[in-house]
């Protein structure tokens, strides 16, 4: 009796001991539970004063001097569009070896660089109409920005509008929205280029209020507006525009100042209405500190040195920022408009 109940309590000893060893040598069956989830970063917003410049896909890369891009804190390379069919699909970039150029040369000055999304309005009106659409752009749209390493995107649909048979606004504010979202969860900024909204109707209302949380900054187009200033009537980008322009988004519309960046054109328009860049007036001996040049016997009135300066100092007082359409119209030499603009803002380059 007492042999058969040493045995047994040896057994059962044993038994514990294996049944110890067993669970000390097992590993967690999901070891996933013993780690700490990994939070990702807020984005912040870059709010520090901008110089923006656009660079088209039709000009050479070579027409302008590297010492430019010193000049600049980011540049948008024009365009990306979307495709006509509507549906949030992207036509395929062009001159991507140009774009590549453009980018590199860029980051190695340090230049935050960014793609510009353009398109017919009907297009984008179409496209940012369904959900199903919106998505599509705007999956396509942060793909390129990854692929490409870029720091951002720019939104230039001209216009989104409150009136016609399908007003668009609303759209406008769900599609950057969506995109803005997406773009800030990898840490990328969305500005959008917008009317200078001085003229009363759908366009200038088509930028809302309601659309000013979602996007970074805005580059405000102010110019292409021959007879605004009656003072003026044939300077399309007249120092009157861009405060009425700035009135409108600050003091009407309530836009952050620090969302607002003034444009200014490095080209003139004649009294038919076309264009003309800057060095090309220039090199016809233009007065540079004023802003009217003839060029083969047709005047071109512009924005010369000095209205720049004026303009850049308006931005710095007002606004966070001045934006260029466009880089290449700009002459290399010193009579350069960004130089004089850097120059006003009294920044090294």
């Amino acid at each position: 009796m007492k042999l058969k109940n040493l045995l047994l309590i040896c057994s059962l000893g044993l038994l514990a001991f294996g049944a110890c060893k067993k669970s000390d040598d097992s590993t967690p069956s999901n070891p996933d539970n013993n780690t700490t989830p990994v939070t990702p970063t807020p984005y912040v917003p870059d709010n520090s004063f901008k110089i923006v410049a656009y660079m088209p896909s039709y000009k050479d890369p070579e027409t302008v001097d590297m010492s430019k891009y010193k000049m600049i804190t980011h540049l948008f390379y024009a365009f990306l569009e979307i495709d006509a069919i509507a549906d949030g699909t992207l036509k395929p970039l062009s001159q991507p070896t140009r774009f590549e150029t453009v980018m590199q040369r860029a980051r190695a000055n340090n230049v935050k660089v960014g793609i510009s999304v353009s398109g017919s309005s009907a297009s984008f009106a179409t496209m940012a109409s369904t959900a199903t659409a919106r998505t599509k752009f705007v999956t396509n749209v942060v793909n390129f920005a990854k692929n490409n390493s870029l720091n951002g995107v720019d939104i230039d649909w001209e216009y989104p509008s409150t009136s016609g048979t399908a007003p668009s606004a609303d759209n406008f504010v769900l599609l950057m929205k969506e995109l803005s979202a997406e773009l800030h969860k990898i840490n990328k900024f969305l500005s959008a280029a917008v009317t200078p909204a001085v003229y009363s109707g759908g366009i200038r209302e088509g930028i809302k209020p309601e659309v000013f949380q979602y996007v970074d900054f805005f580059n405000i187009m102010q110019y292409d507006g021959i007879g605004y200033d009656t003072s003026d009537p044939y300077q399309h980008a007249s120092y009157k525009m861009s405060v009425a322009s700035l009135d409108q988004y600050l003091n009407v519309k309530g836009l952050d100042r620090l969302k607002a960046v003034v444009g200014i054109p490095t080209y003139g328009k004649n009294v038919q209405n076309a264009a003309k860049g800057y060095r090309d007036i220039e090199a016809a001996g233009a007065d540079v500190n004023g802003n009217v040049g003839t060029v083969a016997g047709v005047d071109y009135y512009f924005n010369g040195i000095n209205l720049v300066k004026q303009k850049a100092q308006l931005a710095k007082d007002r606004a966070n920022g001045i934006m260029f359409w466009e880089f290449s119209f700009d002459t290399n030499n010193a009579n350069s408009l960004i130089k004089a603009a850097n120059d006003q803002l009294g920044r090294s380059y």
